[in-house]
Parts: C-alpha cells; sequence; structure tokens
C-alpha cells in the first residue's frame, strides 16, 4: 500500500480524484482512523522515480494542502497494508495531532543562495591578501599557483556569499515561525526552509526578491514555494528568531 500523507478526515476527500502513484488507473483512498486520515493507493511494491509518478505523489500532496494540514510522506513510502496504517495512525495519534494543528495555515518556503562567481572583481577590492597571492601568481605563473589561486577565490566568493546567508535567514525568520536548516549543497551557501502562514506568503516572497537584489553581488537567490511541510513534520524545527 502506497502511502502519501497523513491528514484530518475532511482534508483527505480532496485527494480522491487525483491519479495514483503507479498504477494511474488504481484509486486514490482514504483510510480514516479516528480524528486523521492516511491517504493511500494499492501498491504491489516500491515505484521507482519516473516523472509522471513522482508528478503524481506531488500532485496529492498538492490538492491536500490547498484545504488543509498535511504530513506529508517522501516519494515511496510503502505500508504492508491497511491494518499496518491504522495501528501507526492509532499509536501516534497525539504526535500527529500535535504536529497537523501546529501546521495549520502555514506552508514550508525553502530558500537556496549560491556563491556569485561575477563578483570576483568585487572580492578582490575587499581582499588585500588576495590581490597579492594574484599578482605572486601572475609573476611565477605555474599550476601550483594557479591551483592556490584558484581555491583562494573559490573560498573568498563562497565567505561572502555565507556572511550575506546569515543576514538573509535574519531578516527572514521576521517573517516564519519556524525555520529549518537544510542539507549542505554542493557549491551552496545557503539551504533554509521556513515555516511561513499563507497570510505572510505574499510578504515573504517579496523580502527574499528584496534581499536578492540587495545581496546579488554576494549570493544569488532562489525560492521555491508553497511546498508540503516536509521539513517540519517532527518537532525538531527552531522557532524563528533562535
Amino acid at each position: 500500500m502506497y502511502v502519501y500523507a497523513i491528514t484530518e478526515p475532511e482534508t483527505a476527500e480532496h485527494a480522491r480524484r487525483c491519479q495514483a502513484v503507479g498504477d494511474h488507473a488504481a484509486p486514490v483512498t482514504v483510510l480514516v482512523e479516528g480524528d486523521l486520515a492516511a491517504v493511500v493507493s494499492p501498491a504491489a511494491e516500491k515505484p521507482r522515480a519516473r516523472r509522471r509518478d513522482l508528478r503524481a505523489h506531488q500532485d496529492v500532496l498538492s490538492a491536500l494542502l490547498a484545504h488543509g494540514p498535511v504530513l506529508p510522506m517522501r516519494f515511496g513510502v510503502i505500508a504492508p497494508d491497511e491494518g499496518s496504517v491504522r495501528a501507526e495512525m492509532g499509536a501516534q495519534r497525539e504526535q500527529h495531532r500535535s504536529a497537523l494543528e501546529r501546521l495549520a495555515g502555514k506552508a514550508e518556503w525553502n530558500v537556496k543562495g549560491e556563491s556569485v562567481p561575477e563578483a570576483l572583481p568585487d572580492l578582490l577590492r575587499e581582499d588585500a591578501g588576495l590581490r597579492a597571492l594574484r599578482a605572486s601568481t601572475r609573476l611565477r605563473p605555474g599550476y601550483e599557483a594557479n591551483v592556490r589561486l584558484g581555491e583562494a577565490v573559490a573560498a573568498g566568493l563562497q565567505r561572502r556569499a555565507e556572511e550575506a546567508a546569515r543576514e538573509v535567514v535574519s531578516e527572514l525568520s521576521a517573517l516564519a515561525t519556524e525555520v529549518r536548516a537544510g542539507g549542505a549543497l554542493t557549491g551552496g551557501a545557503l539551504n533554509s526552509s521556513f515555516l511561513v502562514a499563507h497570510g505572510a506568503e505574499a510578504a515573504f516572497r517579496q523580502a527574499v526578491h528584496a534581499l536578492a537584489e540587495r545581496h546579488r553581488g554576494r549570493i544569488a537567490l532562489t525560492v521555491t514555494g508553497p511546498l508540503p511541510c516536509y521539513s517540519f513534520v517532527t518537532g525538531e524545527a527552531v522557532p524563528a528568531g533562535q
């Protein structure tokens, strides 16, 4: 049995018209257990991450998110049978209810940031040591000297991006109820998720765009949302501002 999410019974009903992952002719169904509901569909085995199935999974979550709080599952979660799903909802009812209440009226917004290679002239103006290293490399060029210079430039650009990232997170936290740092990304300086009330989403988007413009010489920002609250399902998120 493929599991999409746990939510409230009224919200779960809005997923019934969605296509299922795997066999698109199979129904998306709802298992109600008291004041909780699991959204599921038949599945004989774990599906492959094909584009159409990833889209089907996301479409179910989007349909739910539009109508109420959702505890989303990552793509590919399979339960042995209906009984095991019901047993899990019963055993974890208090935790699930608490999470749903905390996420009600909110969505996740993810902000990523990368260093800006085009900012090298600014970096050179700021960093006397780097200017000296570049001058030395030009006087005594060679493979090792070029490698050292390249590493120093990359480290300097990354440092500037990380400094800007801290300012970005600080300012955006004022518009969120919780914030969580994501995993480190290759070449990335920022990967944070923000739990934002629906009524604050427009202000949050505007703030990201304003920060992107202000720091465009130090960090390149991208924002994605609203998203199902993957990063905030558990109670480990940090209150904004801490």
